[in-house]
């Protein structure tokens, strides 16, 4: 499949981003690339591979779930945030 100059604004629309012009051959040259690459993946026969196929034994192993108090670590992790208020990330609006 290839992705032509309609696909890209249907997807710069979608997206929220502008490609830049002198950016527009080469994004869809990488686009056509990638879906070639998965293209390729379809070509593969899962049909005799079971939906929870593992190549751990036994599955994937599972932890318990421990409810962390210590308040520290999302002020650790809020530090580094270009912007927080109240214990909480500021991002800009995303929906207009």
């Amino acid at each position: 499949m290839q992705i032509d100059y309609n696909t890209l604004e249907k997807l710069e629309k979608l997206s929220h981003l502008r490609v830049e012009e002198e950016k527009r051959k080469e994004i869809l040259e990488q686009l056509s690339e990638i879906l070639k690459y998965v293209d390729n993946l379809n070509e593969l026969d899962t049909d005799r591979l079971d939906s929870y196929f593992s190549t751990l034994d036994g599955g994937t192993p599972m932890r318990e779930d421990v409810v962390s108090s210590n308040l520290e670590v999302s002020k650790s992790i809020l530090k580094n945030a270009p912007k927080s208020q109240d214990d909480f990330f500021v991002v800009p609006a995303i929906i207009e």
